[in-house]
């Protein structure tokens, strides 16, 4: 059965819908709230009240069934006027051509099944070997995205017969350090800050401690079998070299591997007889203290004899033992040390990788939460660069693409822009706009669970910009005001504190005069709720387009024989829930 691809003439003619809905409501999302009484914004669109729009976003009834819309409207909105008149029929358009109403997204499961069904059975992201993130070094969100982004790199990888992973964008090094230990991967995380990097070194040495619990359990058992009376002994060799052995009691597997307080017990044990002597020819396997034991720690546990006792060859014989002992752990240290190295650099979709990564073989290239251009500039490097075998790619801060079809281009580097990627909508001169692109970074599903909006800050920055243009001719709109509402301790303080931010005269108004402001226009704060609240229900059709485009690229690429759009995280834990996926046919 062949992978479940989307094929790309429906993926376009999706394209085409969500683009049509948002030729007529994407102006509600471009609209910038700090101009949202100075612009008289309410009105501008709108030609419903506040409560009818607050009512029919918090009732499901009006989201359910298929109503005819009203005469000479499109999506809710009127022909002629352009304003929103119906907003039950806004509301049911916006559901649809979001990511789950069009139907475009693969489940996690079916992906799996998929790589199961082409790959085969043994791949390495079998949920049912999950091993929980240790959260002392990462909080919920970031351990549910980890753990649920690891289960599908490493079935990539194995899918792809590759054992090295490049995740751009690194940051702190989460993903890099349980992708190392867990799955016993070749790591490099490569970011641009070296304090990240720095920081991810740093960290990784610490979640070593942890190493025991991330490694997947060994699925195979050697041949060598020990009999005895509870049953069956078995042990594996793992990938480092150590052998653990399986202990096999009423037909259960129990994995026995800590040996270091048996070890500190066969010392304790042996010192206490001065005379004790052990045969290992009368050792009994099915002995429930040495039967647990490594082969290493078994064959230190010798009887103990004084080194005077000792003959010369026998004294030298062991000395070269310990240091060959001692070169083997150096060795074993050493090659785990350096399945995660993070590595300083900014990568685009131009960067040569092998002048980054010398040791370069066949690897998978992954991003977790990808700002702005990074995402797609990861996508282009997956398709231009023949080692890269497959890609898991989660993007983030849409705000931050450069757009090909934006007046000034900003962003762009070299002419590369990170939206639109995909050639159809090239040809279609596709255009967004930033504010929409920061709408589209609202979090419905968080905003529906009661995550709500910051709707004091919003308000009072637009009341601030209302007493800018009244009173300040030369007022500094392009200036960021910045993060000054968390420090102000009413509205008063906040316009004190932002006109001292922007070098303007604030001895101009009273207090008197900046409370009337916030007075005038509270009454007209439910207008601004309920706008936000309609970017929040469109923010997914934008999201929408902007990975539709990056799935079309793939799809485009004539070396990608896969590629699909993958939910992976719960979107009330973490907003940016979808991958981008692609992989290439493999070579062997």
């Amino acid at each position: 059965m062949a992978f479940n691809d989307l094929p790309i003439d429906t993926l376009k003619r999706k394209i085409d819908e969500v683009k049509r809905f948002l030729s007529i409501s994407l102006s509600i999302s471009n609209a910038h709230t700090v101009d949202f009484y100075t612009r008289d914004v309410w009105s501008t669109f709108m030609c419903v009240s506040p409560e009818e729009v607050l009512h029919s976003i918090s009732s499901t009834d009006d989201r359910m069934g298929a109503v005819e819309e009203k005469e000479n409207t499109t999506f809710g909105f009127c022909n002629a006027s352009k304003k929103l008149v119906d907003i039950s029929a806004l509301l049911r358009a916006a559901k649809a051509h979001s990511v789950p109403g069009l139907g475009v997204c693969m489940q996690l499961e079916e992906l799996m099944d998929n790589l199961t069904l082409i790959y085969g059975d043994t791949i390495a992201g079998d949920s049912s070997c999950k091993v929980p993130v240790p959260d002392e070094f990462m909080n919920c969100k970031k351990a549910h995205e980890v753990q649920a982004m690891s289960e599908v790199v490493a079935s990539l990888a194995e899918c792809c017969r590759v054992k090295q992973v490049i995740d751009v964008g690194s940051g702190k090094g989460y993903l890099c350090s349980y992708l190392s230990m867990r799955f016993n991967l070749q790591v490099f995380g490569i970011d641009s800050s070296s304090t990240n990097t720095h920081g991810a070194q740093e960290r990784n040495r610490k979640l070593k401690k942890f190493s025991k619990a991330y490694q997947k359990p060994n699925r195979a058992i050697g041949n060598r079998a020990l009999d005895s009376e509870d049953g069956s002994k078995q042990h594996s060799e793992n990938s480092d070299g150590n052998t653990n052995f399986i202990t096999k009691e009423k037909g259960r597997f129990v994995a026995q591997a800590e040996t270091s307080d048996l070890s500190k017990q066969v010392s304790s044990d042996l010192s206490a007889s001065d005379n004790a002597t052990l045969d290992p020819s009368d050792w009994d396997a099915g002995s429930s203290f040495l039967g647990t034991l490594s082969l290493d720690v078994i064959e230190d546990a010798s009887p103990r004899v004084h080194p005077s006792r000792l003959s010369l060859e026998e004294r030298e014989r062991r000395k070269r033992d310990n240091l060959e002992r001692k070169e083997r752990e150096g060795r074993r240290n050493d090659s785990d040390s350096s399945l995660f190295s993070p590595l300083t650099s900014y990568v685009t979709a131009e960067t040569e990788l092998k002048t980054l990564i010398t040791e370069l073989e066949d690897a998978v290239l992954v991003g977790l939460h990808t700002c702005g251009d990074l995402a797609p500039s990861s996508l282009r490097m997956f398709g231009a660069k023949q080692e890269l075998r497959a890609v898991c790619s989660v993007g983030c801060c849409y705000h931050l693409l450069s757009e090909e079809f934006d007046e000034d281009r900003r962003g762009c580097v070299s002419g590369v822009c990170g939206f639109p990627m995909s050639q159809y909508l090239k040809d279609q001169a596709c255009f967004c706009g930033r504010n929409a692109r920061m709408s589209a970074c609202l979090a419905l599903e968080r905003v529906s669970a009661g995550g709500g909006l910051p709707m004091e800050s919003l308000f009072y920055r637009a009341v601030l910009h209302v007493i800018l243009q009244d009173h300040y001719d030369c007022f500094k709109s392009e200036k960021r005001v910045g993060n000054v509402y968390s420090k102000a301790s009413s509205f008063v303080d906040y316009v004190r504190r932002a006109l001292r931010k922007l070098d303007l005269d604030e001895t101009k108004l009273s207090d008197g005069d900046i409370q009337s402001y916030h007075d005038r226009y509270t009454p007209r704060m439910d207008e601004m709720v309920a706008f936000n609240m309609l970017k929040v229900t469109l923010a997914p059709c934008i999201e929408g387009l902007i990975l539709l485009d990056r799935l079309c690229y793939l799809k485009e690429q004539e070396n990608v024989s896969h590629s699909a759009l993958v939910q992976l995280f719960d979107p009330v834990q973490s907003p940016r829930c979808y991958a981008v996926i692609g992989i290439k046919e493999s070579t062997v």
